[in-house]
């Protein structure tokens, strides 16, 4: 039990160091951008007055560089989106959050319509208008009020200049949640601005389920290596968690939709407030997707033959090859863009994946899970997708 206890706390050390390494680079990178937005912001600014579809305000940019540190001080989802709130509240006098599920977008939170939870469970129109050209094409859609949900504007009323945006915010490649903005009465809204606050929100919320995954494969050491010296205890069958798809409103009442009645509800302990859908568990998401890629869809467990204990191994390493992976593409997106485009993807990531491949190496090169080649499988199905060809002739089969 020492030795666990020890282990635990070597592993911990080693994760807190490299967070502590990498997230200052990180908060870096995303200043740089914010400061290379600015120009740009600048100078579409000035040419508002000349038919520009977005009105701007006269908040300070040197104020743009809080509002992200102010974001990047979130620890949880939770967090990090209600900073991204209370920031853009300075780009846009009225700014609402529509968390998306299947295709559909749920209101969460906003600012300026009201009581903060004013728009909760409001179903926005996603078949037409700025919501679905965002939702769709993964871009800024500044539009007219008259081309916004009907049934939105006639509950909350539109901006007396009627300009509005709705902006996407993308994790992991996919659209998770739409922001939606106008000036209202004042006027203010600045949608450079506005923009780069939600590419900072994405990317801090990626580094959030990257530190939460790290965190998970700690604790999985810790009890793995538990089970080893206590084999007295039989291997704990893994909890079935929920899904990161289901409803987080189905325990709120709706405020936008009628309901039938129900039987008057017995007593309950209080809940702790669910997080939006598709943001919340958004590594365990990434997980179940990446599994559900890199196997055949089939109900068979791939590891039913083997004895517990080299299951759990198979497992982590796998869990792990994903981490690593997933690491290189966030802090290396352009040259994997690139890479992909001229098939030259392993030359340009040469030294992040070997760095990884070795860290994977001594992790698991000595170990059940080594014979899966977890590492070079993640590598080819995440970074090149499947398709070899744009690894380039240098990298090794």
């Amino acid at each position: 039990m020492a030795d666990s206890k020890e282990l635990q706390q070597i592993v911990e050390r080693a994760v807190a160091q490299v967070f502590d390494r990498v997230l200052p680079r990180l908060q870096a990178e995303l200043v740089e951008r914010v400061l290379a937005e600015l120009p740009a912001a600048s100078s579409q600014s000035a040419e508002s007055g000349a038919g520009s579809p977005v009105q701007h305000g006269n908040v300070p940019h040197s104020n743009l560089v809080q509002a992200v540190a102010s974001i990047h001080a979130g620890s949880t989802q939770k967090e990090i989106l209600r900073a991204l709130l209370e920031a853009g509240s300075a780009y846009g006098t009225r700014i609402a959050l529509f968390v998306v599920k299947g295709g559909a977008a749920t209101g969460w939170q906003s600012r300026g319509l009201g009581e903060d939870d004013a728009i909760k469970d409001f179903p926005l129109d996603m078949t037409a208008g700025p919501a679905a050209h965002a939702y769709q094409n993964r871009i800024v859609a500044p539009a007219n009020s008259a081309e916004m949900d009907r049934r939105f504007v006639k509950q909350f009323g539109g901006p007396e200049n009627e300009q509005i945006i709705v902006l996407p915010l993308v994790l992991k490649d996919k659209v998770a949640a739409l922001l939606y903005a106008d000036g209202g009465a004042e006027g203010v809204l600045d949608g450079p601005s506005l923009e780069v606050l939600v590419l900072a929100t994405s990317a801090w919320l990626e580094v959030a389920s990257l530190r939460k995954q790290a965190h998970r494969d700690v604790s999985d050491s810790a009890v793995s290596m538990e089970r080893i010296e206590r084999p007295e205890h039989p291997p704990v069958p893994p909890v079935q968690t929920v899904s990161s798809f289901a409803d987080p409103f189905a325990a709120q009442p709706s405020k936008h939709t009628a309901r039938k009645p129900e039987p008057e509800p017995q007593p309950q302990p209080p809940q702790p407030e669910p997080e939006p859908a598709e943001v919340v568990e958004i590594s365990a998401h990434a997980a179940s997707a990446s599994a559900a890629a890199s196997a055949p869809a089939t109900a068979a467990d791939p590891f039913a033959g083997m004895s517990a204990e080299d299951a759990d191994t198979h497992r982590k390493a796998q869990r792990f090859a994903r981490l690593l992976v997933d690491e290189i593409k966030l802090y290396n997106q352009a040259k994997v863009a690139d890479g992909r485009r001229n098939k030259d993807l392993y030359d340009r990531l040469k030294e992040d994946i070997e760095k990884s491949r070795s860290t994977f190496q001594k992790r698991y090169g000595n170990t059940a899970a080594a014979s899966g080649d977890y590492f070079q499988r993640e590598v080819l199905r995440s970074l090149a997708e499947d398709d070899m060809s744009v690894m380039g002739a240098s990298f090794r089969k």
